[in-house]
């Protein structure tokens, strides 16, 4: 459709509803933002909603220095760049494998990865912690990755499969074989690159899930040496008190990688929505 033949009142009912769904999305992190500059006393006897009529600066050092912020932030991005990495290359690699390569056996091993995107982490915590516990991998960051990496293979297998059998036609896999090029260097030169737009949202997908995961990580740990990010917010919030000055600051503290990584690839994930969009 020409824009010029939009008419100025859709043009301004569209712009409206455009408006008021930015403002619903960024206010709720504005307002958080904002409360972190409040000591948990001024936000108790002042209103909710407004600014913070005494700036008050400490929270931040408090939570960075005196609760050992830097280490659970490290632990956390430890968690989430290890997984993306992993999870977006072997799910890649069995993406291209299920797609192109037909056996016999092809259809059951698929079969079974996608079973996994139905179970919860609910329904396997005790034997996941059985196993974990029996090789001798409870807290450990190694005992925390693979569960990770486990959980996030499914989707990722099932996103890239789909993918690549639509997406890459069987005519230039053949044609690279003729010319010599083993799986290998297929994969790397040709299905590698072109599946930039799927590994992007896979990405997007395992940070945030990884990042934000509470559960596992407070299973498969003790103590705080191998705690992530979720474990640090829990500590001001509780059921007989909250200090909630340091818990809006420990969750601006938390969102500010989540939305650099999505500043950095937005680019990408509109490419990636747009290429789905188109494919289906």
């Amino acid at each position: 459709m020409d824009r010029r033949s939009i008419s100025p009142v859709t043009k301004t009912i569209v712009y409206v509803i455009m408006i008021t769904f930015t403002v619903l999305a960024i206010y709720p992190i504005f307002w958080l933002i904002i409360q972190s500059f409040k000591s948990n006393q001024v936000y108790l006897r002042t209103s909710k909603l407004s600014m913070p009529a005494e700036w008050f600066f400490g929270n931040y050092p408090f939570i960075w220095n005196q609760v050992g912020f830097s280490s659970f932030f490290t632990n956390s991005m430890i968690y989430s760049i290890t997984t993306v990495i992993v999870v977006v290359v072997l799910a890649n690699m069995a993406g291209f494998a299920f797609a192109k390569l037909q056996y016999k056996i092809t259809k059951v091993l698929h079969g079974l990865f996608i079973i996994g995107i139905l179970l919860t982490i609910q329904s396997i915590l005790i034997p996941l912690f059985l196993m974990v516990n029996a090789v001798g991998l409870h807290n450990t960051r190694i005992g925390v990755l693979i569960p990770y990496i486990g959980l996030g293979l499914p989707m990722g297998v099932y996103l890239f499969t789909d993918f690549i059998k639509k997406g890459i036609p069987n005519e230039l896999i053949e044609s690279a074989k003729i010319d010599g090029a083993s799986f290998i260097r297929i994969f790397a030169r040709i299905v590698f690159p072109m599946c930039a737009p799927v590994s992007v949202t896979l990405a997007i997908i395992t940070f945030t899930a990884t990042w934000n995961e509470f559960i596992l990580m407070n299973l498969l740990t003790a103590g705080d040496r191998y705690k992530s990010i979720p474990a640090a917010v829990g500590r001001f919030a509780g059921a007989l008190g909250s200090d909630y000055g340091k818990l809006f600051t420990s969750l601006s503290l938390s969102i500010i990688p989540l939305l650099i990584f999505y500043l950095i690839f937005r680019n990408q994930i509109t490419k990636g929505v747009a290429a789905g969009a188109v494919k289906g």
